[in-house]
């Protein structure tokens, strides 16, 4: 009997039905697109970690997101809607946090093949908080929730993106703040405004879906849901998924007993779990295909360079 029947008889998952490595598959899919320069993530060793102090139920908290308001006239951003850098935004927005806000994830990497993009909710929880402050378990929402942009450069997210988030954060008197990346740099990006808020005394919990790119950054606490990127907050069209995703959450925020504190959703996202083998693998690519990505790739990072040198020349940023 060879060793994957008996892996089977003894009722193992499969191999693949793990986290999938993001960093890695990153990696592999830019240097197959013909990008030799590989990407260096952000690693810490030392995790700064602020316990909240507080009840939930006495508590002010805010959101923290990535996604970007919807901008007309830049191209298609709604349900179904292919990458698309001239809907990026490049400065740090803040709207209220008493109404719903119309914010889109086109602009990211998110996993297009497994997201549907109809449900807001499923990335961007502001009404389930509502929900928890009406309950009682929250104390209450803070005035406002902060958009971060997504920043390959860690040093122009320290140095500009997380003072001006920990300035608005101070403004609005929150105690702590939840964050919900979207794509895998997203993820980073938010791992560096939690590290940035806790030093300096603002408790956070990142509900993510990209494990390794968090957990190498170092964070203080981190709910993680395996499902495709795009989808942290819970399944889209699924209230009680999305429910407990936030509950869950706010019991991390609450409960952690010390950084790099990971709590796993026990949520799946569906029962086969070959959805993980799509993301950025470039086996799964015929060579035909992977010339239009790089062609799509290279046009994209000229598109994306532009605003961005137009954002920074002083011109004002979308949202």
């Amino acid at each position: 009997m060879n060793s994957n029947s008996g892996q089977q008889d003894l009722g193992f998952a499969p191999v693949h039905d793990q986290p999938i490595a993001y960093m890695r598959r990153t990696r592999e899919w830019y240097l197959a697109l013909g990008y030799d320069n590989p990407y260096t993530w952000a690693h810490y060793a030392d995790v700064p970690f602020h316990a909240l102090g507080k009840p939930l139920s006495e508590a002010t908290v805010t959101l923290i997101t990535t996604a970007a308001p919807y901008q007309e006239g830049k191209g298609p951003q709604g349900p179904g809607a292919p990458y698309n850098a001239a809907a990026k935004f490049y400065e740090v927005y803040s709207m209220p946090g008493e109404r719903d806000a119309d914010l889109r994830i086109s602009h990211v990497a998110i996993d297009r093949k497994h997201t549907s993009m109809e449900d807001a909710r499923a990335w961007f929880p502001l009404a389930a908080l509502r929900t928890a402050v009406q309950e009682g378990r929250l104390g209450r929402l803070a005035a406002r929730f902060h958009g971060v942009p997504t920043n390959r450069s860690q040093r122009h997210t320290q140095s500009v993106d997380c003072p001006e988030i920990l300035r608005r954060c101070r403004e609005d008197r929150v105690d702590a703040a939840i964050l919900v990346p979207n794509c895998p740099v997203c993820h980073q990006t938010v791992s560096l405004v939690a590290r940035h808020l806790e030093a300096h005394g603002i408790a956070t919990v990142i509900m993510g879906c990209a494990k390794d790119v968090v957990e190498y950054c170092g964070v203080p606490r981190f709910l993680f849901s395996d499902f495709p990127l795009g989808n942290a907050a819970g399944r889209p069209h699924d209230a009680e998924s999305q429910r407990q995703t936030l509950a869950l959450a706010l019991q991390v925020l609450q409960s952690a007993p010390g950084p790099r504190t990971t709590v796993q959703n026990p949520q799946r996202w569906c029962d086969d779990p070959d959805w993980k083998l799509d993301y950025c693998n470039v086996e799964r690519v015929g060579p035909d295909e992977l010339q239009a990505l790089r062609d799509e790739a290279e046009s994209a990072r000229k598109l994306a360079r532009g605003l961005r040198e137009k954002s920074l020349a002083g011109k004002p940023a979308p949202g």
